[in-house]
């Protein structure tokens, strides 16, 4: 076999392989809208900003819409996993929110 009819033959196989891409679908009926807790708006809660996280966090997730929150420390090993859905809080070691972020 030559090394062009080997490659069309690895080409067509691996062609099966390949992901599905998802069609996305609306959220909602109204044009631009989403569901509730399908997006974060950290901006909405930059006023906690400075202040301590343990009795802020429940409140910036619901200031910023996010449906999860992840909160941790500057320099905390984070998975770089992007959830458009979640509000990351980052705090300095005295638990005090220093910024806020989403995804």
């Amino acid at each position: 076999m030559t090394r062009v009819a080997v490659a069309c033959i690895v080409l067509a196989a691996s062609a099966g392989c390949a992901p599905e891409v998802a069609t996305p679908v609306a959220a909602t009926a109204v044009a631009g809208a989403e569901a509730p807790g399908t997006r974060c708006d950290a901006g909405a809660a930059a006023a906690l900003v400075g202040r301590a996280a343990d009795a802020s966090v429940a409140e910036a997730q619901r200031l910023s819409g996010a449906r999860t929150v992840r909160r941790y420390a500057t320099g905390d090993a984070l998975t770089m996993d992007y959830r458009a859905d979640r509000l990351n809080v980052e705090t300095d070691p005295g638990g005090t929110i220093v910024r806020l972020s989403c995804g």
